[in-house]
């Protein structure tokens, strides 16, 4: 039987965010191909995770800078790794070079970290990014050594993949787009109509910067000019991990209604008439978009929120980048009952012409199969990534090992004053 490891930037939170999600949909899909899988993460376990031991995955916890993770993979012995994020490659990707050389590195980028970093560093800055930003970001060479490092990188926008391939020079074949997966039963579901749904949402998790700057704007600037249009409008705000700071903004009073945490997000959007996610930067693509499609709920965004999600079809509600133009397409779906029916069934149209499994599921499949079996002469074509994995995993494991040595250090001298 093949193995999977996967090692984990998060414990996977499906109900929290579109990343979570993410992680779920890969690991039905190696569950499909027949894989025994291991998740494993340094990070702390939460109560909002998935019982993976349900879905028969073994559940590793990982130490960071430890010989432990080579004697756990050593005996493990993997045939597919896949990492989480490239902070992951970063920590754990020469362990897995010098104990399961043969093994198949796959990174998932889940959104380019390094696009959404320099995005939200220009919105600050009140201006556009620039190629500039990009290659002069620390984090954009971080995170693009660990795509050439990789056997393959997943990427889940078709904008990311071509800057990869435009501004980074990272060949074709080094990278596989592969969006959000929606069975049919997803696609096909049966929705409420106009009549049985009531007020606003937004939805997104709170530690996520921009769905926080999102709420903010909705707040200051969005939400009180709806308010004026629909005296008796409610906005109800959902998403997991909300601070303080968020649950001040809750105000009766102007029916902004800060929930935080549900425990069925598609049952919320479906009830929903309307779903606001005014974006002002990120990267990726959007979950709560996604979901306001095949929920037939009409939407809401701006052009940073619909980026990678558009068809040849008009989009689901509207697309809008200043407050009042946000605001007069959110009251125009929400009263006029033949505008919201047409947006509301493109939603469905939509998700299926983009996020229909089979199709995403078959490729995947595919790729990774030619891969496994030119896995050694795909290497030495990669002489940039070689070059870099030789390089970085070298100064990687003497740090690493340096950090190691160190902590037993301290270890054995607390234990020496203890006697």
């Amino acid at each position: 039987m093949k193995k999977l490891l996967i090692i984990g930037y998060v414990w996977p939170e499906p109900n929290s965010s579109a990343a979570g999600s993410r992680m779920m949909q890969l690991i039905h899909f190696f569950q499909s191909q027949n894989y025994h899988i291991t998740f494993a993460s340094p990070a702390q376990q939460t109560e909002h995770m998935v019982d993976l031991r349900a879905l028969n995955i073994d559940v590793e916890n990982i130490s960071l800078n430890c010989t432990s993770f080579d004697y756990f993979i050593k005996n493990l012995q993997p045939t597919t790794v896949m990492y989480d994020r490239f902070m992951m490659e970063e920590q754990f990707g020469w362990r897995v070079s010098e104990q399961c050389p043969q093994a198949l590195r796959l990174l998932d980028t889940e959104d380019l970290f390094c696009l959404r970093n320099a995005r939200h560093q220009a919105y600050k800055l009140k201006r556009d990014i620039t190629d500039e930003d990009l290659l002069t970001s620390d984090m954009a060479k971080r995170e693009v050594a660990s795509i050439f490092r990789s056997d393959i990188s997943l990427m889940i926008s078709s904008i990311e993949v071509e800057l990869l391939q435009r501004l980074f020079k990272v060949d074709a074949s080094s990278i596989h787009y592969c969006p959000f997966m929606l069975n049919q039963a997803r696609l096909t579901q049966e929705n409420p109509s106009y009549q049985q749904r009531e007020d606003f949402m937004a939805i997104g998790n709170f530690r996520h910067a921009p769905n926080w700057d999102a709420v903010l704007w909705l707040k200051q600037q969005v939400w009180p000019l709806i308010r004026k249009q629909l005296p008796s409008a409610k906005l109800n705000i959902y998403g997991a991990y909300p601070p303080p700071k968020a649950t001040d903004l809750h105000d009766e009073k102007s029916g902004f209604l800060v929930k935080g945490w549900v425990d069925d997000a598609v049952f919320a959007m479906k009830s929903a008439k309307v779903c606001l996610a005014p974006l002002r930067f990120g990267a990726g693509i959007k979950g709560k978009l996604a979901e306001a499609m095949y929920c037939s709920t009409p939407s809401v965004t701006t052009d940073i929120g619909a980026e990678s999600m558009q068809t040849n079809l008009p989009w689901a509600g509207a697309i809008a980048n200043d407050p009042q133009a946000i605001a007069d397409a959110a009251v125009k779906l929400y009263q006029d009952e033949q505008t919201w029916q047409v947006a509301s069934d493109l939603g469905q149209q939509n998700a299926t012409l983009m996020y229909q499994q089979d199709n995403i599921l078959t490729e995947l499949a595919d790729c990774l199969s030619k891969l496994e079996a030119n896995l050694n002469q795909r290497r030495q074509a990669n002489f940039i990534g070689s070059m870099l994995n030789h390089h970085h995993h070298k100064s990687t494991q003497y740090m690493s090992q340096w950090i190691d040595v160190k902590t037993q250090l301290k270890v054995a001298e607390s234990q020496q004053s203890e006697e």
